[in-house]
């Protein structure tokens, strides 16, 4: 048995559970002794994650002994009776608005939506409301849980607000954790995948390669992301041709493309397709000087085109692991009607 004295320990009193509050109460066993308060109580706390159970005990929400105890790390010994108090998850500050979904999957952990354009994906800016996360509160509900104490949808990737695709978003504290876990590791070690499908204009010599340039914030335009010859953040996008359109005797009009991302920063393919010649149409934001080639285009591929208001680019494929079954999860998304119009009238042009 370890001796935790008060010099080495901040002891703050009585403990004062806040009303309405979940209590996990839990007798430390012998094969638990010296185990760390925030490892004890996060084992025996069900669906909180470490990280949230640390947060609970520095506010001042568990106890041993009936002393409320604010330090993680302190050491717990057998036989002490240990109480961790989870308050209810504050509503969330943004609010609830009734925004039709498309629900690919949902169960108590997570929920997979396939986003259309236009929807912006978290409240910002310019974007207060009418957001994916407005929606995902009143569609969720009370089966919010609560991510970090709040009760919101906890997002762990972002598509711009024009591209369209699949998006997964945790419901709970440790399916946030878990999920976040993955896209932070980019599928190297696990089973994290996303494909999406762009349409560019020209194509490439080759039918595959990787782009490897760092991005940050444009100097010129703080709203736009620019190609870093030093510094920036490392952004690495392997793409594939998967099919090319324009007469056979000629240079390609445009292309249709895979794809993949390694790295996930802000505009990434968007910024690498531009950077290697190939920006996707629709882009306004770094495929605009290309505009004109639609000239080039037989009806009705250039009145399509021209009547695009988006960039090209749709999340088809998206794979990840269950945050509580471990299973692998996959799903694919079928291109919506104004890209898969496009590709048509490309084949056709």
């Amino acid at each position: 048995m370890q001796d935790n004295s008060p010099d080495d320990f901040d002891f703050e009193g009585e403990d004062t559970s806040p009303s309405g509050a979940e209590r996990v109460e839990v007798t430390v066993a012998s094969g638990e002794a010296g185990e760390r308060l925030d490892q004890f109580l996060t084992r025996h706390a069900g669906q909180l994650s470490r990280n949230r159970v640390q947060n609970l005990i520095k506010s001042g929400h568990a106890s041993v002994g009936g002393r409320t105890i604010v330090e993680p790390k302190y050491r717990v010994n057998e036989g002490e009776a240990v109480a961790l108090s989870v308050p209810e998850a504050a509503p969330a500050e943004p609010q609830a608005e009734n925004i039709p979904l498309n629900v690919v999957y949902e169960d108590a952990h997570l929920i997979v939506i396939d986003k259309p354009a236009g929807l912006v994906v978290h409240p910002g800016a310019g974007n207060w409301t009418g957001t994916l996360v407005n929606a995902l509160i009143a569609h969720c509900g009370d089966s919010l849980s609560g991510i970090g104490g709040v009760r919101r949808p906890g997002i762990v990737h972002r598509l711009d607000k024009d591209t369209t695709g699949l998006l997964v978003v945790a419901k709970t504290d440790l399916a946030h954790q878990a999920l976040a876990a993955q896209f932070a590791d980019h599928g190297r070690s696990g089973p994290l995948e996303r494909a999406y499908s762009a349409l560019v204009w020209g194509a490439p010599s080759a039918l595959k390669g990787t782009v490897d340039a760092a991005l940050a914030r444009s100097t010129a335009n703080r709203q736009k992301i620019a190609v870093m010859r030093t510094g920036g953040r490392h952004a690495v996008t392997h793409w594939q041709v998967v099919r090319r359109f324009g007469p056979a005797d000629k240079e390609p009009l445009a292309s249709l493309m895979t794809c993949r991302l390694e790295t996930g920063r802000t505009h990434q393919i968007r910024v690498h397709m531009a950077h290697i010649g190939h920006p996707l149409i629709g882009d306004k934001d770094y495929g605009a000087g290309f505009r004109t080639k639609s000239a080039r285009l037989g009806e009705p591929a250039r009145a399509l085109v021209e009547g695009f208001s988006r960039q090209a680019l749709h999340a088809g494929l998206l794979a990840f692991e269950h945050p509580e079954s471990g299973e692998v999860m996959r799903f694919e998304s079928p291109l919506p009607e104004d890209f898969s119009s496009l590709v048509n009238a490309l084949e056709n042009a």
